[in-house]
């Protein structure tokens, strides 16, 4: 039978505070854990952030203050979901580590959403994005091969490759062309949503990740690279965020985002494979169900429509953590040489993003392309991880000497 979590009542909101000995959850073990746990732990801290984050701006923006006091007691909730969910993570994780995973995350996401995904626009924008996080995985992957001196398949396992994507040098683009069209929330698919909510909550936490944890690092390099990808992080977000329709109300944004914190708890709770972390999903599932009526009591209230009129009437099937390798490496064949123009795609590198690569790099080489350089010098060699077979991209084929190939994202490819 469907699942409808509008038909689901959850624990009573005001037997949901926990105590400090249930918050002090055991956290995984990096080396024996499932890399996809980790994954799914990611994922969810990225979703409870950005409810947190959502619900101070809703609050922030009423007068009501009945409506800021149950906006708080919920968000309070949220907020011990997200301890709860991120201090699973292990503390004997790296920065670096944790990057990596980060990393995996949005590749192995984004390319499901991608998949998965029934408008063609969005699916694009998702396609466009993955292939730029897949060559972050890359740039870090041969970060900590140089600096830590372990290999990131410790971390990866050979659920996702490394190798490179659109490389990262190219990903520096006007703002301007960050911006995508909306699509029309009186006409998209519900799963729509939850898909452009979900990645955008994934990448938003990847962005505030890199911004806060990159000065953190001591060797300079790393500093660079963790800046530069910052920033590229930024474009994301923006990129993501602008595919969601302006027009939703705030109380139809609110049902949406516990709507999918249902939908993705549900999901992550039917795949886990550690028993604790799948009693986590568990209960946060059933405490998510009642935030959701309550959403639904506030956009009956003050919107005066009924939210079954603008949610998926059952949950969608679950989103899944699996290798999406034989995807990724169409895209590599198809979409490496893509770069935006306006709220479109082009295969030429055009004035606009001339200028912005000319007025970034001022000359030199990005952190992105030095990080290779340098451990080429270290080891001969470039860290990759191909378990499907040689790069689908003949230029982008592994080249002793710290190069990647020196292939010009943003420039028509000879076929």
């Amino acid at each position: 039978m469907a699942f409808n979590p509008l038909e689901q009542r959850g624990i009573p909101l005001d037997r949901q505070v926990r105590n400090w000995r249930e918050l002090d959850v055991e956290p995984i073990d990096p080396d024996r854990c499932d890399p996809y746990t980790r994954c799914r732990i990611i994922t969810m801290n990225g979703i409870e952030v950005e409810a947190i984050l959502f619900s101070h701006q809703l609050a922030r923006n009423t007068v009501d203050p009945d409506v800021k006091r149950q906006l708080a007691q919920t968000r309070y909730i949220e907020a011990q979901q997200q301890k709860v969910v991120n201090w699973l993570l292990p503390g004997v994780s790296s920065i670096l580590e944790t990057t990596i995973a980060y990393e995996q995350v949005a590749v192995d996401l984004t390319a499901w959403v991608a998949r998965m995904e029934p408008d063609p626009y969005l699916k694009q924008a998702y396609q466009f994005g993955v292939l730029e996080d897949f060559d972050h995985l890359y740039r870090y992957a041969n970060l900590y091969e140089m600096i830590e001196h372990r290999k990131a398949e410790s971390i990866v396992d050979n659920l996702t490759e490394v190798i490179p994507g659109r490389p990262t040098k190219y990903h520096h683009r006007h703002p301007y062309d960050n911006v995508r069209d909306p699509y029309d929330r009186t006409t998209t698919n519900p799963l729509s949503k939850l898909h452009a909510l979900t990645v955008m909550s994934a990448e938003q936490q990847t962005m505030n990740f890199y911004m806060n944890t990159g000065p953190t690092c001591m060797e300079p390099i790393a500093r660079q690279l963790y800046q530069e990808i910052g920033l590229i992080e930024e474009e994301h977000v923006t990129h993501y965020e602008s595919l969601v329709d302006p027009g939703e109300t705030w109380w139809e944004q609110l049902v949406n985002h516990e709507y999918n914190e249902c939908y993705l708890y549900y999901s992550f709770m039917e795949q886990e494979s550690d028993p604790k972390v799948k009693a986590v999903w568990e209960l946060h599932l059933n405490m998510e169900l009642e935030h959701l009526h309550l959403a639904c009591d506030l956009m009956r209230r003050h919107d005066g429509r009924d939210p079954a009129s603008v949610l998926a009437p059952e949950l969608p099937n679950v989103l899944t953590f699996e290798p999406n390798k034989a995807y990724v490496r169409e895209l590599l064949d198809t979409q490496l040489d893509l770069t935006t123009l306006g709220a479109g795609y082009v295969r030429e590198a055009h004035e606009r993003f001339e200028q912005m690569q000319a007025r970034l790099n001022g000359g030199e080489e990005p952190p992105s392309e030095r990080v290779m350089a340098r451990h080429g010098e270290v080891f001969g060699r470039e860290y990759r991880l191909e378990t499907e077979g040689p790069h689908p991209d003949p230029a982008l084929r592994e080249k002793t000497g710290g190069k990647n190939g020196g292939k010009t994202g943003g420039k028509t490819r000879e076929k």
